[in-house]
């Protein structure tokens, strides 16, 4: 398959008045045209950190990138000059946050924002109207099976509940022709039945838009049915990676099979287990495996050094020194 996205190495630190706090640390990743991927592992381990560095959408003045390479259609994202950039964001990759209610102006109604997200996309020409900008954005508001987009177009955010304005940021992600969509938990200040329904949604017009998807979770219930390919992350680091169906087959990684382990049993299989210890110190880490003081199976050289990405069986890479 061919790659649309390649992230190489990536490393981005955090300055902070202890030091540099190296939230990610250097991790390898990609995306196929027309693929469905899930960024999977728990709150901390730096799975925002590394989207926002995409869009380069991070604060400059606080964060470093020492290392690394994020190749999007060829070209280095991390080396793009500014008006480069600007057309990655208005043409190729869009992003939808985790809290919808921040990513929308509270002073502007829902149709002035989608509008505008329409007019600065430059993919329309001069005869593209204002009256077939709203068409566009009314149809748009309609696509995420809102049943009165007239009265949503012209409402304020907070005049709709969070399920309804999570579909507005889909809509505005999706308005215009993109090629990658990154969907950073959209679930998450939803309640359970919306959830269902905004995956299920995004997965359908990811497909019949023939979309690109990096799916942001920390539930592997949700990434695995969505996606086609999972990569596990902790701690700034990329653990375990393969198809889904292979990963729930047959998980390799220590910390892979922990977050399986914490998932509520309902049939009569007892309490679920959680995982040992803390995340770790981004500031002072081990030289090591970073899940070192909270492996089971750990090792003496786990402590001192980082283990390699090694492929157990085709296309299943995992790091891990059990399996070196």
């Amino acid at each position: 398959m061919e790659r649309l996205l390649d992230i190489r190495n990536l490393k981005v630190w955090y300055s902070t008045y202890r030091g540099f706090a190296k939230v990610v640390d250097g991790i390898n990743m990609h995306v196929g045209k027309g693929e469905k991927v899930g960024l999977v592992g728990e709150s901390g381990c730096g799975k925002t950190t590394t989207m926002k560095s995409i869009l380069r959408v991070l604060d400059s003045r606080k964060v470093h990138i020492p290392e690394g390479e994020i190749i999007f259609k060829g070209s280095d994202i991390l080396r793009m000059n500014y008006n480069e950039i600007q057309q990655v964001r208005r043409r190729s990759i869009s992003m939808i946050s985790q809290e919808p209610s921040a990513a929308l102006n509270p002073v502007f109604t829902v149709g002035d924002q989608i509008m505008e997200v329409i007019r600065h996309s430059g993919q329309f020409d001069k005869n593209f109207s204002k009256k077939d900008m709203k068409s566009l954005a009314i149809k748009a508001i309609r696509d995420v099976l809102i049943s009165d987009p007239e009265r949503i177009f012209d409402s304020y955010p907070h005049q709709l509940s969070g399920g309804m304005k999570q579909r507005i940021c889909i809509v505005m992600a999706l308005v215009t022709p993109r090629e990658l969509l990154i969907a950073d938990e959209p679930g998450t200040a939803l309640d359970v039945t919306i959830q269902d329904q905004i995956h299920r949604l995004l997965r359908s017009l990811v497909e019949e838009k023939h979309m690109s998807l990096i799916m942001i979770t920390h539930s592997l219930g949700v990434a695995r049915e969505l996606v086609d390919r999972i990569y596990v992350m902790y701690a700034g680091n990329i653990v375990e990676a393969a198809k889904t169906k292979d990963l729930f087959k047959n998980p390799l990684h220590p910390y892979t099979r922990g977050l399986m382990d914490c998932v509520p049993r309902l049939s009569g299989g007892g309490v679920s287990e959680g995982i040992y210890g803390y995340i770790p110190d981004y500031i002072n880490p081990t030289p090591g495996c970073r899940f070192y003081p909270r492996c089971p199976d750990a090792k003496e050289v786990c402590s001192r050094q980082k283990p390699p990405a090694t492929v157990a069986t085709e296309n299943h890479l995992v790091a891990c020194f059990k399996y070196n």
